[in-house]
């Protein structure tokens, strides 16, 4: 029989705890804090922010138009000029972002125009050779947004495997 029960209670989580105060590694000091991010003027003036890093642009949304070129050496000559047509427009700093949309809806692409004027930006956008030949039909919108959109581009010329 046990003597001293309250020992024995002792003695056994004595025993149930020493496993875990043998993993218990000295605590890592702490990680150094990040430095805080600086504010770059030079670098917000040239991608044209504001005081809050942000700027003026125009969403362009490419819908299905009412002409669809049939597949073939026309369409394929059409596609190219569209694509030589975003490029440009991106060397130029025209155009901040631009990508492909699912289709739903016949919702196909979007454009982010580097300029909060609408006639402006549909002067870019009505050369494009999916617009001129009734692919597409452009919507504009008036966009507010950060001022970094602007080096999408540069960042994803240094990510792009060519």
């Amino acid at each position: 029989m046990l003597r001293n029960p309250l020992i024995c209670a002792i003695g056994l989580v004595c025993l149930a705890l020493r496993p875990a105060l043998a993993q218990t590694a000295p605590a890592a000091p702490p990680a150094p804090a990040a430095a805080p991010v600086q504010y770059d003027a030079e670098l917000a003036k040239s991608l044209g922010g504001n005081d809050q890093g942000m700027r003026g642009y125009v969403l362009v949304i490419l819908k299905t138009g009412p002409k669809k070129m049939a597949d073939g050496p026309e369409r394929k000559k059409m596609f190219e000029g569209h694509f030589a047509n975003m490029t440009r427009l991106a060397n130029e700093k025209k155009l901040a972002v631009a990508g492909p949309l699912d289709g739903v809806d016949g919702w196909r692409g979007v454009f982010v125009i580097a300029t909060p004027d609408i006639a402006l930006a549909k002067t870019y956008v009505e050369t494009d050779p999916v617009v001129v030949n009734g692919e597409m039909v452009a919507e504009y919108h008036k966009f507010y947004s950060s001022a970094a959109l602007m080096a999408v581009n540069g960042v994803h010329e240094k990510i792009q495997k060519k």
